[in-house]
């Protein structure tokens, strides 16, 4: 057999295999089916909302449609098991079934079309469409559409994540076709897309209070010792010690005050001068003094440019 041909048998024995259970288990609420061939035969799982229904009593009912698929289909050592749907609004199958269930008994098409389209989009579906079609409210036939949400009409994603389901209801005037197609919650959308405000933030590398003024006191010492600092230095301190809050003339009263301390903790090399009223020591090279007129110790060579 060529490929193409065992690729349409297998889809019409599925398709085929699909109505028999429909009509089979209509009581039992049947929702579907799926087949898994395996090395040990064909799994084939059928998906219900009475379960119970479909093994029967002492599996008497599940047995039979084993013998029935055997024969009918040709397929290998065939295993039917049967699993309970959850949520059977969010199955298309047994909600076209039960659309048709409603129109059979007497319910207008369009409150039992709005009332089953209510009940699946409340049960949290992305999107629904109900058709139904025929002899709806006269001689001629016609079509009436229901829509509510997102739906994917044709391409991969309408295979993918659509769940379609038909079911027939007979009427006097004629038969009803009712179609479902729903897609469930939880499905990545493929034209989905969200808008995220994107903020660039400012990355600014903040210079420790500790290390701006050990750059100002180096600064205060150059100057001190007579040696003329870089602009672009100054400027880059500057600059730092304005992002990091520290002024500099606090920096500088800090760095005087360390210095007075380090000179009163140094060894006292004092020297009096008699007759002058004043003593002088030598620190750092520089000669200071103090007198009667001054408390404190200063520089020898200002004072005396002062008293001038």
């Amino acid at each position: 057999m060529a490929i193409e041909k065992k690729f349409v048998q297998e889809g019409y024995v599925k398709a085929s295999m699909d109505e028999y259970f429909a009509k089979q288990l209509s009581k039992a609420g049947y929702g579907g089916m799926e087949i898994n061939r395996t090395p040990m035969g064909t799994q084939i799982t059928v998906y219900a909302e009475k379960p119970g229904m479909v093994i029967g009593k002492a599996g008497k009912v599940i047995r039979k449609l084993t013998r029935d698929i055997d024969r009918m289909y040709d397929i290998d050592n065939p295993q039917i098991d049967a699993q309970e749907v959850r949520r059977p609004e969010l199955n298309a199958q047994m909600m076209a079934s039960r659309l048709a269930s409603s129109i059979e008994r007497g319910w207008y098409f369009r409150k039992a079309g709005h009332n089953t389209l209510r009940a699946i989009m409340n049960s949290g579906a992305l999107g629904c469409e109900i058709v139904i079609s025929g002899k709806l409210t006269g001689a001629r036939s016609r079509v009436e559409k229901l829509v509510d949400g997102y739906i994917k009409h044709a391409g991969k994603p309408a295979d993918d994540m659509v769940d379609e389901g038909f079911a027939t209801a007979i009427k006097k005037l004629g038969t009803l076709g009712c179609k479902v197609r729903i897609i469930p919650p939880g499905v990545a959308l493929p034209d989905a897309f969200d808008i995220r405000e994107v903020v660039e933030a400012e990355v600014v590398e903040a210079v420790a209070p500790e290390a701006a003024k050990a750059d100002i006191a180096e600064l205060v010492d150059k100057k001190s010792e007579g040696e003329v600092a870089d602009e672009e230095e100054i400027v880059e301190v500057t600059e730092e010690v304005a992002e990091t809050g520290v002024t500099e003339e606090a920096s500088a009263e800090e760095v005087e005050e360390e210095s007075c301390a380090e000179e009163v903790s140094a060894t006292d090399d004092s020297v009096p001068t008699e007759g002058l009223g004043e003593e002088r020591r030598l620190v750092d090279d520089v000669w200071q003094h103090k007198h009667d007129s001054y408390d404190y110790w200063h520089p020898v060579s200002r004072v005396h440019k002062e008293e001038k």
